[in-house]
């Protein structure tokens, strides 16, 4: 009994209605991983196909986590952009997601992709564990995901700034709500929301210091 319980505990309930293991993020970015290994490297179009069907939560989730990599290069600004172009789709109610082929066809070597999903990987594993399927319903629904469009935007604006250190709460908060969607627990939706509201906050406190410490020194 207790074996069976167990395993129900270890499964969420997908928007299809078919039970499915917990921590499904995690496995499909080592899946990809693997992928890219083999191929040396893949196409940010090619990642997000070897991840399984592109939901708009899976999308989410791969084009926030680079932005926790210190790895050299604009990575911050390219995939802000395209999260932003993604959470434009979302609030317009897009079941599919389109990105320009000038994204959708940059490469991101196996390398990077082995940084970026090592450090992404222990942090995703944390949310899986505190995520339960069905809790506050009303946060689930596709409404409510066409809804967070408008916190996934601004979260992509803050990665997109060249602010030092300022990558590792809108992420956060992302990789939150993009586990939250894909597990449907609402009340972990919940939490991203609060995260989101912290990140906007502090962005804007640490934006007016920037400006201020700017004139001062003019």
């Amino acid at each position: 009994m207790r074996d069976r319980d167990q395993l129900k505990m270890d499964r969420v309930i997908d928007h299809d209605g078919n039970r499915r293991p917990r921590g499904v993020a995690t496995a499909r970015l080592r899946e990809m991983l693997e992928l890219a290994r083999a191929k040396g490297g893949l196409s940010i179009g090619e990642a997000l196909e070897a991840m399984g069907p592109t939901s708009i939560a899976f999308t989410i989730l791969f084009l926030a986590i680079p932005a926790l990599t210190p790895i050299p290069g604009p990575f911050g600004m390219v995939f802000g952009t395209a999260l932003a172009l993604v959470s434009l789709q979302i609030v317009a109610g897009g079941r599919k997601v389109w990105l320009p082929a000038i994204i959708r066809d940059r490469r991101v070597s196996s390398a990077a992709l082995d940084l970026i999903v090592g450090h992404a990987v222990p942090v995703i594993a944390r949310v899986e564990k505190l995520v339960r399927a069905g809790r506050l319903q009303a946060l689930t629904g596709r409404t409510v995901q066409a809804l967070l469009g408008i916190p996934v935007f601004l979260l992509a604006v803050v990665i997109a700034l060249p602010i030092p250190f300022g990558n590792i709460l809108p992420v956060l908060s992302l990789v939150v709500l993009a586990v939250a969607l894909m597990e449907r627990d609402g009340l972990v939706t919940l939490i991203g929301l609060l995260l989101t509201s912290a990140t906007i906050v502090a962005t804007a406190a640490l934006l007016y210091f920037i400006k201020a410490m700017i004139f001062t020194a003019s």
